[in-house]
């Protein structure tokens, strides 16, 4: 199973808890598990259309899946998964 790290932010919608497994083949299907066993979360990294929002940035190792081929990444029950929502402030 591959393990998603959850960001402290997100973690209030997942029972606190930090680190997830997950058997899934793709990011698409680990995102889509995360939701379907944690609802409050889909809002959070989905957008209307069921598409991983603009601001959340999730790692397949130490690479961002827009580097790679995006929700159709591939995932490996070793693969470490990291969620990384995008942080704004300042001037």
């Amino acid at each position: 199973m591959a393990t998603v790290i959850i960001p402290t932010p997100l973690r209030k919608f997942t029972n606190n808890t930090a680190k997830i497994d997950i058997n899934a083949e793709t990011i698409e299907e680990t995102v889509r598990e995360l939701t379907l066993n944690f609802p409050d979360l889909k809002k959070h990294l989905l957008d209307e259309k069921g598409q991983i929002r603009s601001f959340i940035n999730i790692f397949v190792g130490d690479n961002d899946i827009r580097d790679l081929q995006q929700e159709k990444t591939s995932v490996k029950k070793d693969t470490l998964i990291s969620i990384v929502p995008a942080i704004a402030g300042g001037r």
